[in-house]
Order: C-alpha cells, then sequence, then structure tokens
C-alpha cells in the first residue's frame, strides 16, 4: 500500500516537472519518496526514464548524507537518569498569559552531545512554549538572587515542556523567577499569527480546496505550505500579500476560547488542521474571519505583526507548495537593504531617471558585444585552422598539424574535430593558454588511429611539462595544468611520441 501511494506522488511529480517545462526530477522529491514510501531510487529513475524524465541523482545522495549525519547526531546523544527533587505529576503552562512566572524545578538528567554536555529540567509551572505544531520553543532565563541560568531551548515531549538548560543550579531545589526572551516571543507571535491569515488569504485568492499541510514558525520568518494543484502567479502572491496587510491594518484583536468542546468549536467555523488529532476541548483561536483551532501562541492584535512580506513561492511534493514570509522588524531590513541595492545601481548608471530602461539597453549592448567578440573569435578561429593547414609537417607517414593559440578551449577543440576530420592520416596537437591556463588538446583522424596512434594513452607523460594530467580516446584527448611556460616543450613531446 506504501508503494502504491508512493506511485501516485511520483506520477504528480512528473506531471508537475513537466507542466513546469522541466525535464529532471527534484532529488529531494526522489529522497522523499525513498525515504518515506521506500520507493528505491533505481525505480523512480526507471519509471522517470520512460516518461522522458531523469532524476537528479546528485540531489538525491545530498539529502542522504543529511539523514546519515542527522543520525549520527542522534546517535550522540546520550541522556543520564532523572534526579527527581519533586514528585509533582501535573505540569501548569501559563505562557498564554504570562512571559515571566515563579517555578521551581521539578525534576532534571544530564544530556551528553556532541558539542557538549546540557540538562534537560521540568518545571513545576512555566510560561516557556515547547516547540510543537510547526512554532518553535520559547527561550530565556530562570533567575533568582543567587544566580542567572539560561534556558537554551524548550521542548514538549508527552504533552510536558522540557527545558534545556546550560547547568543545573547550585540549589535545583530552590525557587526560580522564569523570563521568557520576550523580543524572541514576540516575533513568534507576529510570524505564527500570519500563518493563520496566510491561510484565510489564500483560500480567499485561489478558493476553499486550500489546506494547510505543514508550517514552521521562527522568530525570523516563517513558513506555510498548503494544497494547491498549480504554482501561484505573481498577480495572487501579491494580492494574497495585500489582503493580509490590510487585515494587519485593521487591527483585529485576538479572540481565544480555551478549553471550548469540540462541537461547539466546530460550530464557530474552526478549521481542524490536517492529520491533528484533538481530544473532547479544543482551544480555538480567531482574527477576525479566521478561525481556526491551534495551540500556538499569538499576537494580541493583527497590528503587533506590522507588516508582512512573502519572499517566495514554490513546490514540495506533488499538490503542495510553500509560501515563506517574513514580518515586522524583518520586512524593514529587507527593505533596507532593497533601497540600498536600488541606490547602488542607480550610481553604477550615474542616477538615470529611467533606471529600467536603461539596464535594459545596457543588457541589449552587452549581447551585441558579446556576440561580436563571438564573431571575432569565430574568424580567428578560421584563421588559426588555415594556418595549420598550410604549416602542416609529415612526420613518420603522418600529417602533424600544430599550433599555439590564446584561443579558448571549445574554439580549439572544433578546429581539432574538423582538421582530423579534413586531413587524412593526421595527428592534430594544440597548446592553449587562456586566463594564465594552459590546456593540452589532441586528436588524430580515424586512419591514424587504425595505424597505431593513441592520443589519449599518450597525453599524459605530455601533460607532466605544464605540470598537469588528463586523459581521453584514442582519437581525442586534453590535458590541463598550471604551468603555461612548458607548452611549447609538452606540445613538441606530444608529437614525438605520436609519430615516434
Amino acid at each position: 500500500r506504501t508503494l502504491e501511494t508512493g506511485i501516485r506522488l511520483l506520477d504528480g511529480v512528473m506531471k508537475e516537472t513537466k507542466a513546469a517545462g522541466q525535464t529532471e526530477i527534484a532529488g529531494e522529491k526522489a529522497f522523499t519518496l525513498f525515504d518515506t514510501y521506500g520507493f528505491p531510487l533505481d525505480l523512480t529513475e526507471l519509471i522517470c526514464r520512460e516518461n522522458g524524465l531523469t532524476v537528479d541523482e546528485a540531489g538525491f545522495n545530498t539529502e542522504m548524507q543529511k539523514q546519515k549525519e542527522r543520525a549520527r547526531n542522534a546517535a550522540q546523544v546520550e541522556a543520564g537518569d532523572w534526579v527527581i527533587i519533586n514528585d509533582q505529576l501535573e505540569q501548569q503552562f501559563v505562557g498564554y498569559d504570562y512571559t515571566e512566572y515563579t517555578c521551581h524545578i521539578v525534576k532534571y538528567r544530564e544530556v551528553k552531545q556532541k558539542k557538549g554536555v546540557v540538562y534537560e529540567a521540568i518545571f513545576d509551572q512555566t510560561p516557556f512554549y515547547g516547540e510543537m505544531g510547526g512554532e518553535v520553543g520559547d527561550s530565556g532565563v530562570i533567575v533568582n538572587e543567587e544566580e542567572t541560568i539560561k534556558v537554551i531551548d524548550t521542548k514538549k515531549e508527552n504533552g510536558v515542556s522540557v527545558h534545556l538548560l546550560e547547568r543545573i543550579p547550585n540549589n535545583p531545589a530552590a525557587e526560580f523567577m522564569a523570563c521568557v526572551d520576550v523580543e524572541r516571543r514576540r516575533a513568534i507571535e507576529a510570524n505564527h499569527t500570519c500563518t493563520h491569515l496566510l491561510d484565510q488569504a489564500l483560500k480567499e485568492v485561489l478558493g476553499n480546496h486550500v489546506e494547510q499541510k505543514g508550517s514552521l514558525v521562527t522568530p525570523d520568518y516563517l513558513r506555510f505550505d498548503f494544497s494547491h494543484f498549480e504554482k501561484v502567479t505573481p498577480e495572487q502572491i501579491r494580492e494574497v500579500e495585500h489582503l493580509v496587510n490590510e487585515r494587519i491594518r485593521q487591527n483585529l484583536p485576538l479572540q481565544e476560547y480555551r478549553d471550548t468542546p469540540i462541537e461547539e468549536a466546530k460550530k464557530l467555523g474552526a478549521i481542524a488542521l490536517f492529520g491533528e488529532k484533538y481530544g473532547d476541548k479544543v482551544r480555538v483561536i480567531q482574527f477576525g474571519t479566521s478561525v481556526e483551532f491551534c495551540g500556538g501562541c499569538h499576537a494580541s492584535s493583527t497590528g503587533c505583526i506590522g507588516m508582512v512580506r512573502i519572499l517566495s513561492e514554490s513546490s514540495v511534493a506533488a499538490g503542495v507548495r510553500r509560501i515563506e514570509a517574513i514580518t515586522g522588524k524583518a520586512v524593514e531590513e529587507a527593505m533596507d537593504k532593497q533601497q540600498d541595492l536600488l541606490a547602488g545601481l542607480r550610481s553604477l548608471f550615474n542616477n538615470a531617471p529611467d533606471l529600467e530602461g536603461t539596464i535594459r539597453k545596457a543588457i541589449s549592448d552587452n549581447a551585441e558585444l558579446k556576440k561580436q567578440i563571438e564573431d571575432v573569435m569565430h574568424e580567428r578561429a578560421a584563421a588559426l585552422k588555415q594556418d595549420m593547414l598550410a604549416k602542416q609537417k609529415e612526420i613518420s607517414g603522418f600529417k602533424v598539424l600544430s599550433a599555439i593559440t590564446p584561443l579558448g578551449a571549445e574554439y580549439v577543440k572544433d578546429i581539432a574535430f574538423q582538421l582530423r576530420a579534413e586531413v587524412e592520416n593526421s595527428i592534430v596537437v594544440i597548446g592553449s593558454v587562456t586566463s594564465g591556463k594552459p590546456l593540452l588538446t589532441a586528436a588524430a583522424s580515424d586512419s591514424a588511429v587504425a595505424a597505431g596512434v593513441n592520443i589519449g594513452k599518450n597525453i599524459r607523460e605530455a601533460a607532466k611539462l605544464i605540470q598537469g594530467g588528463g586523459g581521453g580516446q584514442p582519437h581525442f584527448a586534453t590535458a590541463g595544468g598550471k604551468n603555461p611556460d612548458g607548452m611549447i616543450a609538452a606540445v613538441e613531446k606530444l608529437i614525438e611520441i605520436l609519430t615516434a
């Protein structure tokens, strides 16, 4: 059944790839099929090949390496036994209402990681939100008159917030004030609230088929995955962004319904998220017409978000799109960078009033100049070919054509192939130096190869004179090096070897 699901997903990925005008399946998607659905890479490649597509194997291998690294890191974590200070079973989370609250450590344990030793601690009551539902955990400090200890992160395990401390207090049984990093929390709240507004706006712009498929909420940016059957156009992205910013300016207040019976929550129009399991009572978050089941932290009103800017829209799987966005201060910083970039461009073009037109003209002029340069290089290549034909020598029954040139590798290769095809029983040797890098190129006609000439086998010996190496086939080979001063000697040496 899992393989059947994988086949359906692969079919969707192939259709999406073709619709985008591409011919290669992303390695990340091929790895997801392998990792989640047990779909072997060779089977993916076979099915893709039958459909005229290829698979990014390098990308697949990169993802495989990442997974191995994650597994290694996980294996390097060693947790000690819990030290019980208080056998209290229930933990009270107060983080919806407070960012500072008194607490006691209930239990703790040492955790040895690759980067060092940290400590996991559970408090009797905590304002720290544990990572869950795509929202990252809180950080901050616990403090009393004696000491201050950093809370590095907060995770959620079996419904309990587990705090990652840099060290254990001198007196673990003492009372502490647990203080959340408020600036960081406010940024997380803004980004989380923005995902709700994005969800609602996407439904309005794209249709009610849009469903949230995943999210990541950090203090720096947000990521929102949703169901949609095609690429979202730039015009639609702009419309979504405008709708969200309009609701931010409306400063819609947070309406929160805690411990609401699930049937009552559904009557409010609350949207249940994909794959989530809910108890008899739920928490409902509402901002205007956006109503969702949610256990995360939110802004007190949409105005706290400041502004949203959508950075990108992309595909993550068949029928699933991803939006990445920033809010508040991060938008200001991004706008400052864009403004600085624009000012720099204007300065480069002498503050031209029509900057876009000026840049387009510069691109057009550059393309024309490139074409002129290419024409000149083709003329030089043709002249070099004629010069080599005129100066060819006969050595040991072979017609030897050689030259030293500053022409690029692509022109040299063309000349070599033309001459080996046009001149019977020929050996062609060309030494080229571009940007200080020497390249030895050689070719032989089919008749010369039949007579025993093997370019690929013999070019390595001559390449030593340019401090390099190379190889190829009997009829054609190249060798790069580091010493351009040895090029003349290398050309002469290769001719000597091939005609011996």
